[in-house]
């Protein structure tokens, strides 16, 4: 469309005021990129990521690496995935190494309906770590009267080599991410007891606490409540602890499913020889020595958790 400057005295029409604004727009328009001033930021802020979260496969890597990384009926994927040495599915002649799957940028599909802390739906603030594991936990389907616990599971010892990787590959995470303290550094059953039971008891976390990743009680205070309890607390008080801690427990005062399996997740990161889901003086005594190293405050004060002491 043409427009044609109007005679003195009329007004133009509304299609050569379009065309007149668009022409005074369009002149105007930046032609390179905007300039951003940086000079003013705020404190009112944290990071991205809180949370470290680790994960067995429970398949062989070429399995593990199709999961992963190919669309399927349930899309998942991992921020890193690492192989375990004398997997024949792993390429010949290969070493073994850190395969970063998603950038820790972007968020990677592996944590499910999760919780820790006051936090749900962690994929949105957590970076996880799949280890080639061809572990499982088989849960039974009516609960067992007696002593041994109601899992049973059958997980190979993790290779050394591929252990070596993941501690180095976490301490650089741990620097790139302050927020990520050691009660932030979790397996995949700790932020979904009732789901998941990954990377299950024989994942040797007090090996992991001893390279300075992630949390371990202290041997002389866990023996000081150990000796010291007369009795156990009661249910509401170890929901608290749990829920303290940093599980997503309902605090209901009964001794219910879901305290069974929070305790049971708990068990398996601290007490993995003795994953039952009941309470016990030895799980007790690690919860609190746990709670006074990592969380003294709730130990004092009027909601105090302190346990009386012989």
């Amino acid at each position: 469309m043409r427009c044609v400057m109007p005679l003195p005295g009329k007004i133009p029409g509304a299609r050569c005021w379009l065309l007149l604004l668009l022409a005074l727009l369009q002149s105007c328009s930046q032609t390179g990129p905007v300039p951003i001033n940086t000079e003013h930021q705020s404190v009112n802020r944290n990071a991205r990521v809180r949370l470290l979260v680790l994960h067995y496969t429970a398949i062989n890597w070429q399995q593990s690496l199709k999961a992963l990384t190919q669309p399927g009926a349930t899309a998942v994927s991992a921020h890193y995935l690492i192989p375990e040495s004398l997997d024949p599915t792993y390429p010949a002649g290969t070493a073994l190494q850190v395969y970063q799957l998603v950038p820790e940028t972007q968020r990677a599909w592996h944590a499910g309906a999760s919780q820790w802390e006051d936090r749900s739906g962690l994929n949105d603030q957590s970076i996880g770590i799949e280890l080639v594991n061809q572990g499982w936990c088989y849960p039974r389907a009516q609960p067992f009267v007696g002593p041994g616990g109601n899992e049973l599971c059958l997980t190979p010892d993790f290779d050394p080599a591929q252990l070596q990787l993941l501690a180095g590959l976490l301490k650089q995470i741990l620097a790139r991410n302050p927020e990520i303290t050691p009660t932030r550094v979790l397996a995949h059953s700790d932020i979904a007891p009732s789901r998941k039971q990954d990377p299950g008891p024989r994942f040797p976390w007090q090996w992991l606490a001893r390279q300075g990743i992630g949390a371990w009680y202290d041997n002389p205070v866990l023996l000081k409540y150990w000796q010291g309890l007369s009795r156990l607390p009661d249910a509401r008080t170890v929901q608290l602890a749990l829920a303290r801690y940093g599980y997503g427990i309902a605090v209901t005062g009964v001794w219910d499913d879901q305290s069974r399996q929070v305790l049971a997740a708990f068990q398996r990161h601290f007490v993995p020889d003795g994953v039952t889901g009941e309470p016990d003086l030895h799980t007790v005594a690690v919860l609190w020595a746990l709670l006074e190293k990592y969380f003294p405050d709730s130990l004092t004060g009027a909601e105090s958790l302190a346990l009386p002491l012989q």
